[in-house]
């Protein structure tokens, strides 16, 4: 597939010189906001929130690719306080996070926020979160969201990275057991994919806390590549850093393109305090991304294997 030069160049930018993907991902609200308050009443301010994720990008940006911010708590701050290193990309949520309640699977926007502000601010990347199950009555809906985001990216020339989230299609709030959790995944990607989806942050298709035979998550991984179409990242969802390490190896294996690494990498730094939280981040994070980033470079499939770069003839800029 041929991107546009918009597209490609800021596809560049999030990905590294190999051209794969090591995202941090910082765009948590809701439940990080509840973390936070747990240590401190004043945890929940947008203060505190900023001052964490500061902390964050400053100490891990120099071994990440890219970082995923929100636009509320983060992305403008981080830009204009310097956090964020001009050489690192930058990917913007549009959606206002995970509600973190499994009574709650709504998808939400950021209010006053769009694809072409997301532009104008100098990021490379929009990114939205989609609670989706395919077989349940407001798939449609969701669908039709999707498609609507992706117009708005492919008219700003922008990446469009969509972040499907499973659940479960009766009403039961659990996690999808390993079998259907697979299917969904699959499913998911599948018919959501094709709607505009530059680049997909998936799940990882086996619950490996039920399912513990490598060889299946290595063919659930490689079922995934074979149906999307575009490149693939795996998201952490919370999993430990040696559980999240083991899915990356297999992941990437089988044909992912990166990781957008989020509390698998820092979640410890939360409940710390300032100095301990820096302290933490400099040592422990910075290794855990450090090598999340050697073992993509090793492994992981450039999106450049799956995107051609465009070729201009001298009046394409009309």
């Amino acid at each position: 597939m041929t991107m546009t030069i918009g597209k490609w160049r800021r596809l560049q930018q999030t990905a590294g010189p190999t051209g794969t993907f090591s995202v941090v991902a910082i765009d948590h609200r809701g439940p990080l906001r509840r973390s936070l308050e747990k240590e401190s009443p004043e945890g929940k301010t947008n203060g505190a929130l900023t001052s964490l994720k500061r902390d964050i990008v400053r100490q891990l940006a120099p071994v990440t690719s890219a970082v995923l911010l929100d636009p509320e708590t983060a992305a403008g701050q981080c830009v204009a306080d310097g956090s964020l290193p001009g050489p690192t990309g930058l990917i913007v949520a549009l959606d206002t996070g995970s509600t973190g309640d499994p009574l709650n699977r709504t998808t939400g926007l950021v209010e006053n926020w769009s694809v072409e502000k997301t532009v104008r601010m100098g990021a490379s990347g929009v990114k939205m979160l989609l609670y989706y199950h395919p077989e349940t009555p407001e798939a449609c809906e969701r669908e039709a969201l999707v498609l609507k985001v992706a117009k708005e990216c492919t008219q700003c020339d922008i990446p469009f990275f969509l972040e499907p989230l499973s659940y479960a299609s009766d009403g039961s709030h659990g996690p999808l057991p390993s079998d259907q959790r697979r299917k969904v995944v699959i499913e998911t990607a599948r018919r959501l994919v094709p709607l505009g989806v530059d680049i997909l942050k998936a799940e990882f298709p086996i619950d490996v806390s039920m399912e513990l035979n490598e060889s299946l998550w290595r063919d659930a991984c490689e079922e995934l590549t074979h149906v999307c179409p575009v490149p693939w990242v795996l998201l952490s969802a919370g999993v430990s850093y040696e559980t999240f390490l083991k899915q990356v190896r297999v992941a990437c294996d089988a044909g992912a393109s990166g990781v957008m690494a989020g509390r698998a990498v820092w979640k410890e730094a939360v409940t710390l305090d300032r100095a301990l939280r820096n302290r933490f981040l400099q040592t422990i994070a910075y290794d855990r991304m450090r090598r999340l980033r050697s073992l993509c470079e090793a492994l992981a499939k450039p999106f450049t294997n799956v995107y051609n770069s465009p070729e201009l003839r001298y009046d394409w800029y009309v």
